[in-house]
């Protein structure tokens, strides 16, 4: 550990960040973050170098230091770190050298990947172990000052210490910086304290030093898991980390309200994201409830034969993203109100760069479910995920009548959330529906009522079921119905 040390004071100074754990064994912190601690070790990122290394590594109190170094000749270069702030001279005299910003986010995103993930193969149980720990940042630039730094650091439950940095030491008169040194401390997971560093870092500054696109609110969505919904400042900051885009804020928002998006016990793969994109994809994530629904339908989708699927209210395409790979779907459109969302769907399933042949399967475009429309006939299957509960109940026959009178395909799917498992969700008060936008939510018997109506009505049969995990009287968190033309299935058996 001397000659990390020894390596680093030879540097110049840097943007600095450390983290201190006080648990039993505190040095296991090195296993969690993958780090030796006798060892000094530098990362190449786009505008320069991280240097990780442990001040201090006993069983009592173990440090790590993220101590980052800016070359100016790259940051002048580097277009992906342009930012806002990019005219002439600000590029040549900024504080990115010297205090915590998006870079060190970035930083963050590189050097400790595996332990922003929560993995930890050599001491799996350690990853799932709050510790106590501490987080110094004595430079941090702060459009807000220390009240904002306590406002979004303590509905976390940290104890936050946050001073404003004067302009001049000697010279009280000049007043305050926008800068703070913060001090952080709680018992918490390594992996949460890492993310939420991740993201506060930008918002705090609230600035980007790079492009900011649509993937960043998979960023967002990502390393803001588990916490991010229930923040009461979750509007500031995906405003702020979003550089204050406002189609970028709503579809984070609209995501992180649909609070049914728990997790279970299940494993699903997910391919890494490419060096640089900060904060890479798990390997083995737990799957989302959104993510059981997609599979339940399209395994229902399967079920049926179905060989074109119409998606009503597709949004912005997770579910056609997830048909179109399959060759038994050899017809696959997605239908939305939204403009915008048609949009991110096209840019999600990357239409532009599709063969030609690839392409022909695939198509999108905009339209209202409750106006009868020629372009919803001809297919097998028409699906509404999680869609009837956005429809006014005074607009549903409306809908009824241009999906099962006019569209008539042989298979639709309906799933809506079963609002009787609401009780397993802490963040909503009795009676509060789980998304701003629902018209409704209905319990088991409601829609089951309401299925078998439209079934009766329109010739149809229907079969109910359950998505995600029964939990005791209340069943699961979102409910299915399959309907299938009754003359359909007479002649299929």
């Amino acid at each position: 550990m001397r000659h990390a040390k020894a390596a680093v004071a030879g540097h110049n100074a840097g943007v600095l960040i450390s983290v201190t754990s006080t648990a039993p064994t505190a040095s296991d912190l090195g296993y969690l973050l993958h780090k030796h601690p006798d060892k000094h070790q530098v990362f190449p990122i786009s505008v320069g170098e991280a240097h990780v290394f442990y001040p201090e590594a006993s069983d009592e109190s173990c440090t790590v230091a993220l101590l980052l170094q800016i070359d100016p000749i790259a940051l002048v270069r580097g277009r992906r770190f342009s930012g806002a702030d990019s005219f002439s001279l600000a590029q040549y005299v900024n504080d990115r050298p010297y205090a915590a910003s998006s870079m060190m986010a970035v930083a963050l995103g590189k050097v400790f990947r595996t332990a922003m993930l929560g993995r930890c193969d050599a001491k799996p149980e350690l990853a799932a172990t709050p510790l106590p720990l501490r987080i110094e940042i004595p430079a941090l630039p702060c459009r807000g000052g220390p009240d904002l730094a306590r406002r979004l650091f303590e509905p976390l439950g940290w104890q936050v210490d946050a001073a404003s940095i004067p302009l001049d030491e000697s010279l009280p008169e000049w007043g305050v910086s926008r800068y703070v040194s913060l001090t952080l401390n709680a018992t918490t997971l390594l992996s949460d304290a890492l993310n939420q560093l991740f993201v506060m870092l930008p918002v705090l500054d609230d600035a980007k030093h790079y492009w900011v696109s649509d993937d960043e609110v998979d960023k967002l969505i990502r390393a803001g898991g588990g916490w991010l919904d229930q923040h009461p400042e979750k509007q500031l900051i995906s405003n702020r980390y979003l550089a204050h885009q406002k189609d970028l804020v709503t579809s984070a928002i609209t995501r992180l309200e649909a609070v049914d998006e728990t997790v279970i016990d299940e494993h699903v793969s997910v391919d890494a994201v490419a060096e640089g994109d900060e904060l890479a994809a798990p390997e083995q994530r737990r799957m989302s409830m959104a993510q059981i629904r997609r599979e339940v339908v399209i395994e229902e989708l399967r079920a049926a034969g179905a060989r074109s699927v119409l998606d009503l209210g597709c949004g912005e395409g997770a579910l056609l993203q997830s048909l179109v790979p399959d060759s038994q779907f050899q017809k696959v459109v997605g239908v939305d109100v939204s403009v915008r969302s048609l949009e991110i769907a096209a840019k999600r399933l990357h239409l532009e760069n599709m063969g030609e042949r690839q392409r022909e399967r695939i198509d999108l475009f905009q339209s209202s479910l409750t106006y009868r429309d020629a372009r919803f006939a001809g297919f097998d299957a028409i699906v509404l995920m999680e869609v009837i509960e956005h429809v006014d109940p005074s607009r549903l026959a409306d809908l009824e009548a241009v999906v099962f009178g006019s569209a008539k395909p042989q298979s639709v799917i309906v799933t809506t959330p079963n609002v009787e498992f609401n009780v397993h969700y802490p963040g909503l008060a009795p009676g509060q529906i789980r998304h701003a936008d629902h018209r409704f939510e209905w319990t088991r018997a409601q829609f089951q009522k309401w299925a078998s109506n439209v079934a009766d009505t329109h010739g149809y049969d229907v079969r109910f079921g359950s998505v995600g995990e029964v939990s005791g009287d209340v069943g699961s968190s979102t409910q299915l119905a399959c309907f299938t033309q009754a003359e359909f299935e007479s002649v299929a058996s």
